[in-house]
């Protein structure tokens, strides 16, 4: 059975683990997203040591289909996240 892992469990575990409140665990975990968030925003990348790389690539302009009235539509391009996992998160799942 998969277990589904959120924002708030996150800081529950911070909180229960490092014995600070979960006000401040909530807090914690926020900031590391919008951390990697404005890191990525930024064209930059997010390099965790142990357990991956966040970056952000670019998805050039094409043209695609519209399924429903089988139109030629232009899809803009766009950014994109990536996430590699590092060989020791990769063995972790094994």
């Amino acid at each position: 059975m998969s277990e589904i892992l959120n924002k708030k469990d996150l800081a529950e575990k911070l909180a229960d683990e490092s014995g600070c409140s979960k006000k401040d665990a909530t807090q914690y975990v926020q900031t590391i997203f919008d951390t990697i968030a404005g890191t990525l925003k930024d064209g930059g990348t997010v390099d965790v040591f142990g357990f991956g790389k966040f970056t952000v690539t670019e998805r050039s302009a094409r043209t695609g289909i519209n399924p429903a009235t089988k139109e030629k539509i232009e899809i803009p391009a766009t950014k994109a996240v990536k996430f590699k996992a590092s060989k020791a998160l990769k063995d972790a799942v094994k």
